[in-house]
């Protein structure tokens, strides 16, 4: 087994008050589906903007960094075989009706 990071990019669906709470007891139902099937390893939503530290001289800039659909909204360390089962378990994600996307990313062993 494999860990692979999901970062959540786009879907702004709070956009739209009367769907959140159902949309959030799909984002809980594809959690519980993960833990039960031994894949969720971790993760956390994340709120818009934050502080970005670059160049020599470490200048600090608040954000957002980049426009709305591709802020990363959030982050999952799933554990599974390979990239092929890492995209399958994908097929649950809330946000693909909102225009949201999942990169996925291999977690190298350390």
């Amino acid at each position: 087994m494999e860990k692979f990071a999901l970062l959540f990019r786009g879907g702004r669906s709070e956009e739209l008050p009367e769907l959140k709470g159902s949309h959030m007891q799909k984002w809980f139902e594809w959690v519980n589906k993960l833990k039960s099937d031994g894949k969720y390893l971790s993760g956390e939503p994340l709120l818009p903007g934050g502080k970005q530290i670059s160049g020599t001289g470490k200048i600090v800039t608040d954000g957002p960094f980049t426009e709305s659909k591709d802020m990363i909204g959030g982050f999952f360390i799933v554990q599974v075989a390979n990239y092929a089962e890492a995209i399958k378990i994908c097929d649950d994600y809330p946000d693909f009706n909102f225009g949201g996307t999942v990169e996925i990313r291999k977690v190298p062993t350390m």
